[in-house]
């Protein structure tokens, strides 16, 4: 589980990045993932170029094939990063999606 402090911290981080516009310099299938995201394997994970030059890794969701090619445009997103039980933090990340 992750502290609550530090999903707060990471808030900042995620209000600067959120919304903003960008395209995939490279792309990666993840096949084996960790405990906490094995439900989601295989996904693809990008690093992206946003608009300020500013660089950012995510997973790429509601894509076709065809999407997962450099230079693709993408906007960052927010959807929810992590299951947790009844009494857990929910977390909430940055995530990028095709325009």
């Amino acid at each position: 589980m992750i502290s609550p402090v530090k999903i707060w911290r990471r808030q900042k981080e995620i209000r600067s990045i959120l919304g903003k516009k960008g395209k995939i310099l490279t792309w990666s299938i993840i096949y084996a993932a960790g405990p906490e995201f094995k439900k989601f394997a295989p996904y693809p994970i990008v690093i992206v170029e946003l608009e300020n030059h500013q660089k950012a890794t995510a997973q790429l969701v509601d894509y076709d094939k065809d999407d997962l090619k450099i230079g693709r445009k993408v906007v960052a997103i927010l959807r929810k990063v992590r299951e947790g039980g009844a009494e857990d933090v929910l977390v909430y990340g940055i995530k990028f999606k095709p325009t």
